[in-house]
């Protein structure tokens, strides 16, 4: 059990920067010039706006659970188990979710360089989604019958999670640098998107993360 618990919290630590890489894709800010942005790019901001308040509640649920056992030292292992692959598979799906959102949206309309910026995102959004799937099968091929290799095995999927914080580090860069001027501005004026932080914004009524 003692090797278990400080595993458990590590990877709680490790995970917990998913929500703030959602919370930058729903951020929102009103125009502030005199002729407002483009309705075409607006549109554009409303067809991503629109996937994230599901996916932000599935990703934010997931790091809940994780955080939830960090601070359970008498959690059996099949228990432990259960519950990281249902948050890694949730965690998987909802940045998938969010790349294909990217992806179906195509290139920001009137926006220079907007494709490779859309572009960008939706791969490191993708590349999230593999890495918590791989971080899913890690798991689920851990011993849950022997506590010290089920903790061992923990601490190598801890190991793991350290490269999956750089991935969601250098996701919210993508995503902050495709969401700049223009984009913001529409961001801004699509409901969608004022829904969206605002979900963003809100508990998720599970355990919290701190």
């Amino acid at each position: 059990m003692e090797g278990t618990d400080p595993v458990n919290k590590k990877l709680a630590a490790a995970l917990s920067g998913g929500a703030v890489l959602v919370a930058t894709l729903s951020g929102c800010s009103s125009s502030s010039g005199d002729k407002g942005p483009d309705p075409k790019l607006v549109s554009w901001a409303k067809t991503v706006c629109d996937a994230v308040p599901a996916q932000n509640t599935k990703i934010r649920t997931a790091n809940a659970a994780i955080a939830a056992i960090a601070t359970d030292s008498n959690l059996p292992p099949k228990s432990a188990q259960k519950t990281y692959v249902e948050a890694f598979q949730n965690l998987a799906d909802g940045y998938k979710s969010l790349a294909d959102a990217l992806d179906g949206a195509g290139a920001p309309p009137g926006v220079d360089g907007g494709a490779k910026l859309q572009q960008d995102a939706a791969k490191n959004l993708a590349g999230l989604s593999t890495s918590y799937a791989d971080l899913k099968k890690k798991v689920e091929g851990l011993d849950t019958k022997d506590q010290g290799k089920f903790a061992k095995g923990l601490k190598e999927v801890a190991s793991q999670t350290k490269e999956v914080g750089k991935q969601g580090d250098n996701g919210t860069q993508a995503l902050k640098r495709l969401e700049q001027g223009k984009v913001k501005e529409a961001m801004g004026e699509a409901t969608s998107c004022k829904v969206a932080a605002s979900a963003t914004a809100q508990p998720t009524g599970q355990a919290t993360s701190g």
